[in-house]
């Protein structure tokens, strides 16, 4: 599968260059925003961890074999990426026990910056949002259009696609997921299951995403739109009244698409029909998520991103750095702006 099927189109036209990302694990900075007040006493040792090259789930095993606790004491919030600088917080379950020595954890690839006690453990989604610090390289761009879509992403956001990384190389999850929903059954490893399910779930939503960005409906509010506010969970119908609430323009409030699961969308207008159409072109997948227990769910359709700025630290480098809210894809605002090439490739020598 390429990128425009797992993904969809862009929003505001063809890309402005190409550009390299991730040359080293430096150019793609990911801190983990968490506004939770730490009590500095009880069972839960909460560790703010520095890890570069390493996924998350190694980091995890890494700690609880320094600790010497098993591998399901250790929490974290989100998954970050293996090829980045991340920093991220971890806990660990030790009533009763005293802060274990977790040198033994370190080295090059992951550093405990800090650590604290606290009354409760880690949960999943517990972050707010992720900064990210983004080096763009080897960058071949018309300046001014750079410019140009810059600003307007700023301004209006881009499309909240989940990133090709969750889809596995050439769409590899979702055939796996296929063959498992064909056969009405699941994997049998836990994080298989998670990963496949996932895909799926963000593979149709992308899908319903791509539709509105094609009708360029995806940024504004149509009557029958289930709308959310950026960092809630919870949604409500859109009338003609509540199509011009003016926290739409000011990007606080959003139309949303599925997360197809059990339980039926209340949506109505176009995005019912979105949706209703795109459940009978893949029922086997739809009725695979509620068969596992998956909830249906919303996720918003336009990605805000708050406090961008840029800047060029060569003539041809761009540094970004922006916040987005949690579960949302870096790579999605990049994809507006230029083309990605691998790490030593030029625009010449790039295959499609």
């Amino acid at each position: 599968m390429n990128e425009l099927e797992l993904l969809g189109p862009r929003a505001y036209g063809g890309a402005c260059g190409t550009a390299v990302l991730k040359a080293v694990a430096e150019d793609f900075q990911v801190d983990e925003v968490l506004d939770i007040p730490l009590a500095g006493e009880g069972e839960h040792l909460w560790l703010w961890v520095e890890k570069r090259e390493l996924n998350t789930e190694e980091a995890a095993k890494r700690i609880a074999k320094a600790a010497s606790v098993p591998l399901r004491l250790i929490s974290y919030a989100g998954l970050k990426d293996r090829q980045a600088l991340t920093r991220q917080w971890f806990s660990l379950h030790l009533p009763g026990k005293a802060d274990p020595d977790l040198s033994t954890a370190e080295n090059a690839s992951l550093r405990i910056l800090k650590q604290q006690r606290h009354t409760r453990k880690l949960q999943r989604g517990a972050h707010s949002a992720n900064g990210f610090t983004l080096r763009l390289t080897q960058l071949e761009v018309d300046r001014a259009a750079l410019e140009q879509r810059l600003q307007l992403i700023a301004t209006n956001g881009v499309p909240n696609y989940y990133g090709l990384q969750r889809f596995g190389y050439e769409g590899g999850n979702i055939a796996h997921a296929r063959h498992f929903a064909d056969e009405r059954k699941l994997p049998e490893k836990r994080n298989i299951r998670s990963r496949l399910l996932s895909a799926v779930r963000s593979y149709l939503f992308n899908k319903v995403l791509a539709e509105r960005v094609l009708a360029q409906t995806w940024n504004q509010a149509l009557p029958g739109d289930l709308l959310a506010f950026t960092d809630s969970r919870s949604f409500f119908l859109a009338e003609e009244a509540q199509c011009s609430d003016p926290r739409l323009e000011k990007l606080d409030l959003h139309p949303t698409g599925p997360l197809w699961g059990a339980g039926q969308s209340t949506a109505g207008g176009v995005e019912q029909h979105l949706e209703q159409a795109l459940a009978q072109q893949e029922p086997t997948l739809v009725a695979w998520l509620a068969d596992a227990g998956m909830n249906h769910e919303r996720r918003i359709l336009r990605l805000p991103i708050s406090g961008l700025s840029w800047h060029y630290p060569g003539s041809d480098i761009l540094q970004l750095e922006f916040v987005l809210p949690a579960g949302c894809f870096a790579t999605v605002v990049v994809r507006e702006l230029v083309d990605l090439l691998p790490a030593g490739q030029t625009e010449n020598t790039c295959v499609f």
